[in-house]
């Protein structure tokens, strides 16, 4: 069948445009801040095999990896029915998952009683379990500690929820009334979704979907390799160090990039080994930063669809920190080692295409949680920072990078739902790199404690600076400074005596951190440029 190019292109808005909606469905009936407020949480659509078709608008280390979990989900349940949703939040290679905290839904979608398309959300949740609240453990040393590991497991079933299911995710985390909001927020999204899906069909039942999907992959594949092909060919190779494998040591990321033939290829041979810490970035996750700047060098005028991907391929040594064994501790890996691979492949793409430099580096993830009037509450939030600059503009100050790019959490929302009081968020002056072009200032956020709780930091960027053009031109280090009512000592803490302010190291946690505390964190600010001198 010839394809009418502007029924190609009419079927592809409509699809992203159902992925939109399924992102504000979500959005508006979630519980938790973390997703109605941060917007923490992706949307997608998929084919019959698992393949992406469109994705709205949200976390790019989500939607490189969702494609991961599509497929294998399809081959695991061939037997789903219509109103089935499969939930999953396993980061295990075979699952396709990241951290355990991004707990995956998945339905089925039937047209004229075949299987047509699958949609999907991926959302963070503020707990799963685990030994800290908030389930990012800064400390972990393998995924048991972590939080509930869910396999791919039914949790509607023909439109009815699994209450056995429910019940036994709702006892092994710490805010069971938000995670059951927040799950059946993801199973409304889903079934507007399917909705949407069908009422596609009705409205264009001339349509032949199985060759507009084909051939909607076709022009992405065709498209991406194009635009490849205009970079010419290079060669790159670029390493960066995470401040802390876990186990008090710097982990080494490193890359090579080959550019030719509109093809390209990630080599991350070189990287360390798996460490003993939680920085082991699963497959999934490695593979969605190398995804992620392919989409940087082809911009918006590809349609983003699996046929994107094809051009590229990636190599990641098994058992290494970008591809790590089945129980290796991962809870870092999604927000914090898929920014240092972000940065890798950036660095080394730069050998021979004008970049920018390296942004913070970092998602500054904060997590807090303890017990005020006899109910347990966590709170997870990530905190903004500068972004490098380039042959082409400064960096910008104060805002989500790379692979993150959720909202922060409005100060009004998050005194109104916790024992928390917001005492300063302002711009972190100077922060950025100096040069031609200055990096991006980062940010500080101070927030106290009203009741007594837990403190679990999981950062980056506090040792090993964002890199600049020329070594002058880094951006600052971040910084985690705490402030107790009283002495206070703990593992990993250096107290000063004289007023209590500890400037901490990259991974912390602060059991029983009593009412009064103060956490203030400096973002990093990014890299600053200029242009070589002999030029």
């Amino acid at each position: 069948m010839t394809v009418d190019p502007i029924s190609l292109t009419i079927y592809q808005r409509r699809l992203e445009s159902i992925a939109d909606e399924m992102s504000h469905v979500l959005r508006r009936t979630a519980y938790s801040p973390n997703i109605k407020e941060r917007a923490d949480f992706s949307c997608a659509i998929f084919d019959h095999e698992g393949n992406l078709l469109a994705q709205a608008e949200a976390i790019p280390v989500h939607l490189g990896s969702m494609p991961f979990v599509a497929k294998p989900i399809i081959k695991m349940f061939p037997n789903l029915r219509p109103g089935d949703a499969i939930v999953t939040n396993s980061p295990r290679s075979e699952f396709g998952g990241t951290h355990l905290p991004d707990i995956t839904l998945l339905a089925p979608v039937f047209l004229d009683d075949k299987l047509s398309f699958v949609v999907a959300n991926r959302a963070h949740h503020a707990d799963v379990g685990g030994i800290a609240p908030g389930s990012l453990p800064a400390k972990s040393t393998e995924i048991f500690q972590e939080g509930l590991i869910i396999p791919p497991v039914r949790l509607y079933q023909s439109g009815e929820e699994n209450s056995d299911l429910m019940r036994f995710i709702m006892e092994n985390v710490r805010t069971p009334y938000e995670r059951r909001g927040d799950l059946r927020a993801q199973y409304s999204s889903l079934r507007l979704g399917v909705k949407r899906l069908h009422e596609l069909r009705d409205e264009q039942s001339d349509w032949d979907f199985g060759s507009l999907q084909k051939e909607l992959r076709e022009t992405s594949y065709t498209g991406t390799k194009k635009l490849l092909e205009e970079y010419g060919e290079g060669v790159g190779s670029f390493q960066d160090y995470l401040d802390n494998d876990g186990n008090g040591k710097p982990a080494l990321i490193r890359c090579q990039v080959t550019l030719g033939g509109g093809m390209i290829t990630f080599d991350f041979t070189g990287s360390d080994p798996e460490t003993p810490g939680n920085c082991n970035a699963p497959l999934s996750v490695t593979t969605s930063a190398c995804y992620y700047a392919v989409r940087l060098l082809t911009g918006r005028s590809v349609p983003t669809n699996e046929g994107c991907f094809g051009p590229v391929t990636v190599i990641a040594p098994e058992n290494s920190i970008v591809n790590p064994s089945r129980n290796a501790a991962t809870s870092s890996a999604n927000t914090e080692t898929s920014q240092r691979i972000t940065d890798v492949i950036l660095g080394a793409l730069s050998n021979f295409i004008d970049l920018p430099v390296a942004s913070q580096g970092t998602m500054n993830n904060l997590i807090i949680g303890g017990k005020h009037n006899g109910e347990n509450w966590s709170i997870y939030e990530t905190i903004g920072g500068g972004t490098g600059g380039g042959p082409t503009g400064e960096g910008t100050d104060a805002i989500q990078s790379h692979m993150t790019n959720t909202e922060n959490t409005p100060v009004e929302a998050l005194e109104l739902a916790y024992p928390l009081r917001v005492n300063e968020y302002s711009i972190r002056v100077g922060s950025g790199g100096k040069g031609e072009k200055r990096g991006g200032n980062g940010i500080i956020r101070e927030i106290e404690l009203l009741d007594t709780a837990t403190i679990n930091i999981q950062s980056e960027r506090r040792v090993y600076p964002p890199y600049g053009s020329h070594d002058e031109n880094q951006g600052s280090v971040g910084k985690n400074i705490f402030k107790f009512p009283s002495p206070l000592s703990g593992d990993g803490m250096i107290i000063n005596e004289d007023d209590g302010w500890d400037s901490s190291t990259s991974r912390v946690v602060i059991p029983n951190a009593p009412k009064g505390s103060t956490i203030r964190i400096e973002t990093p600010g990014g890299g600053g440029w200029s242009g070589d001198e002999n030029d």
